[in-house]
């Protein structure tokens, strides 16, 4: 090996500690403001979630750590909501999502992304138009939609506009489109109809943004709360996210209560993104397709 060799192997593989004092220090720092910044809202909730009655919520700098832990306000979060049955209204209708999410934005990422057909690029502006629309502007009409369909307050109605969403149909037409062409065109040639190019060809090259999918639109059908609140009028279908606020109105004095029930309806995301993590990390840096 030359001397110039080595020296390029050298940099080829110098060490993150290589760099300078002053580049580290401003990589760890932003690092440490970003960490901030996203857990240190979740984990101040958690602790007044375990404070007890002697600890102070509102002092100045916040006390992450209780000095009376307790149990107690979940348990009274436990008394004042039927905590099982709305998320099991909430599971229904994320599992929903995902299930509809996951079939039909595969399906149009094929026609987008690997189909050629006139007006494609012209549909495909159009969904990606509707991104630029906040949800609020289609509450009505959505409203609307569901009442005269006969779903209004019912769990049905909540679950059905959320059953595809254009970010989903992009992602997926993405990864289609990284599918070579010569795959597509040899399962062609052997015979394979559409539904057979989904199954056995498109399916198993886009599962890492499939997970990526799943995963997306089940925290957001799982923290949904402007368009249930609106939808559900009985309190024994409510969601999960709509039925906690029945604690911002009988605990408001009392936030060591509301950050218990908060804590209790992040628990099954954080699980899922614990359980997931791995799949979806691995789905967004994927760019290959597997031989």
């Amino acid at each position: 090996m030359t001397k110039n060799q080595r020296v390029l192997r050298r940099r080829q593989f110098k060490s993150r500690w290589d760099m300078l004092p002053g580049e580290m220090i401003l990589r760890y720092s932003l690092l440490f403001l970003m960490l901030a910044v996203s857990v240190g809202p979740f984990l101040w909730q958690l602790g007044t979630s375990l404070k007890g009655p002697g600890d102070d919520v509102y002092g100045f700098p916040p006390s992450f750590i209780p000095g009376d832990p307790t149990l107690e306000n979940f348990a009274t979060v436990l008394r004042t909501v039927p905590v099982p049955r709305y998320a099991w209204h909430s599971l229904l209708v994320a599992t929903g999502t995902v299930i509809t999410n996951c079939v039909f934005a595969t399906m149009a990422g094929y026609a987008l992304g690997i189909a050629r057909f006139r007006g494609r690029l012209l549909i495909l502006a159009l969904v990606f138009s509707t991104l630029l629309l906040p949800g609020e502007v289609t509450l009505t009409s959505n409203f609307l939609t569901i009442n005269s369909l006969g779903l209004a307050n019912t769990l049905v109605g909540v679950f059905l506009p959320g059953a595809i969403h254009a970010i989903n149909v992009l992602l997926m037409t993405a990864a289609c489109s990284a599918i070579p062409d010569s795959i597509i065109e040899a399962s062609i040639l052997d015979g394979a109809s559409t539904v057979q190019r989904i199954r056995h060809v498109v399916w198993p090259n886009v599962r890492g943004m499939i997970s990526v999918v799943a995963l997306m639109s089940f925290i957001g059908s799982w923290d949904e709360f402007l368009w249930p609140l609106v939808v559900l009028t009985d309190p024994e279908k409510y969601t999960l996210t709509v039925g906690m606020q029945y604690l911002q109105a009988n605990f408001g004095t009392n936030p060591r209560v509301v950050a218990a029930g908060t804590i209790i309806a992040l628990l099954p995301i954080i699980a899922l993104f614990v359980a997931m993590q791995k799949q979806f990390f691995k789905g967004v840096e994927s760019g290959a397709v597997k031989g």
